[in-house]
């Protein structure tokens, strides 16, 4: 059921993006993560608790949403209080490339956001996965690299090479797994090797630790599937 829904998510978003440009994406301030617009609406947030006892400003999402996915900021809800006068300007709501989102709702709300560039990449394999379905008994799964986890066979889907998206953390080039059902991620394990040697942690196999992104950077590793640390390597998680 959470591969359903994530699949959901990532269409519904997609077909969210695909009827509408970003108007005012060739500008810098759209294209940028702003510290000091990450800081605005953090402000704006806490004051909208203590405005509203304690609510956070987000849109209603199933319980089964994936986690860096689920917490959605809802810029109409601050302004309606008066928290917030201007929404930031690399918003995807006023032209922007990023989706605002909440970190850790229940104990500790952080603003983050995600790079919806990324979504363009995954809507792009996903139209060319959803061809081959259609003509095909299963997806087009290339080499197995965690269970249940595999590559995409880029050549079935007309590719000239495999697919990838840019990396918001780095300069890297992100794989796209797909899993057993034909759903499609992004592969962060290059970005979390990076992070397992640059930040101080105590995760253990069985742990999570996509949070390594989520918390020390203002990204979210959004689409993608839990990862684990195993003989200090990030491995897919197992559930």
């Amino acid at each position: 059921m959470r591969h359903t829904y994530i699949l959901i998510a990532i269409t519904s978003l997609l077909l969210l993006l695909s009827g509408c440009a970003y108007p005012s994406s060739e500008l810098k301030k759209n294209q940028t993560p702003n510290q000091a617009q990450l800081d605005m609406v953090q402000s704006a947030i806490e004051d909208y608790q203590e405005r509203t006892s304690g609510l956070l400003p987000i849109r209603t999402k199933p319980n089964e949403t994936p986690i860096f996915e689920k917490y959605l900021i809802d810029f109409n809800l601050l302004k309606e209080q008066g928290s917030l006068t201007e929404i930031p300007g690399n918003a995807y709501e006023n032209g922007g490339i990023y989706q605002y989102a909440i970190l850790n709702p229940e104990t500790n709300p952080q603003v983050k956001i995600i790079d919806l560039r990324i979504t363009d990449e995954l809507r792009s394999v996903l139209l060319r996965i959803n061809t081959y379905r259609d003509k095909n008994l299963y997806p087009p799964y290339g080499e197995k690299v965690g269970t249940d986890v595999f590559t995409v066979d880029y050549e079935k889907i007309g590719l000239d090479s495999p697919p990838v998206v840019e990396s918001p953390y780095s300069d890297a080039l992100l794989p796209i797994v797909m899993d057993s059902k034909g759903s499609i991620y992004v592969d962060y394990r290059i970005d979390l090797n990076n992070a397992l040697k640059e930040y101080d942690h105590s995760f253990k196999e069985g742990d999570d630790i996509r949070y390594l992104l989520a918390e020390h950077t203002p990204f979210l590793p959004a689409y993608s599937l839990p990862i684990t640390i195993k003989d200090n390597e990030p491995v897919f998680l197992v559930e």
